[in-house]
């Protein structure tokens, strides 16, 4: 009986773990989906995408997905999906720090120096959009484009 017991809880412990390492591949891939329709969007029509990702509108705000982009001259930021984060806009990401002292947006701004398409990972903790402004576990992916720096993450 102990036996059994113990293989149903393994057995549990195993599929917990699967179902929350398949979630944050989902969580990826939805995320480096959207950053390739922002890049498109940039390349078409950069001030109508970047009007579009502060509205969150054109399917740029999707649950707790959404694009961000700054200028790769200054890291000005210039746009975010997230209604949570408007007051960054204009700051420097450079400058930007998570509640633990982790300068993430430094290591965001990397991808201003890569060849365009390449993509710079960075995990840090961040706000989601939405009422409750506690910083959650975030990864997020940027890439240049043209002279922009733009990125989208997902919440683990």
């Amino acid at each position: 009986m102990i036996r059994s017991f113990m293989m149903a809880a393994a057995c549990s412990a195993a599929l917990a773990l699967s179902s929350a390492a398949f979630a944050q591949q989902q969580g990826a891939a939805e995320a480096k989906a959207m950053l390739s329709k922002a890049v498109a969007a940039v390349k078409a029509d950069k001030v109508k995408a970047l009007d579009m990702f502060n509205k969150g509108e054109g399917g740029f705000l999707d649950r707790d997905l959404y694009p961000f982009c700054v200028n790769s001259g200054d890291g000005k930021i210039v746009a975010v999906g997230n209604p949570n984060a408007r007051q960054i806009i204009g700051q420097d990401l450079r400058t930007l720090k998570d509640s633990t002292g982790k300068s993430f947006g430094a290591e965001q701004f990397t991808a201003a120096q890569k060849p365009e398409g390449e993509l710079t990972e960075v995990s840090y903790l961040f706000s989601k959009p939405g009422a409750d402004p506690t910083p959650v576990a975030k990864v997020s992916f940027t890439t240049k484009v043209g002279d922009l720096v733009c990125g989208v993450g997902y919440y683990k």
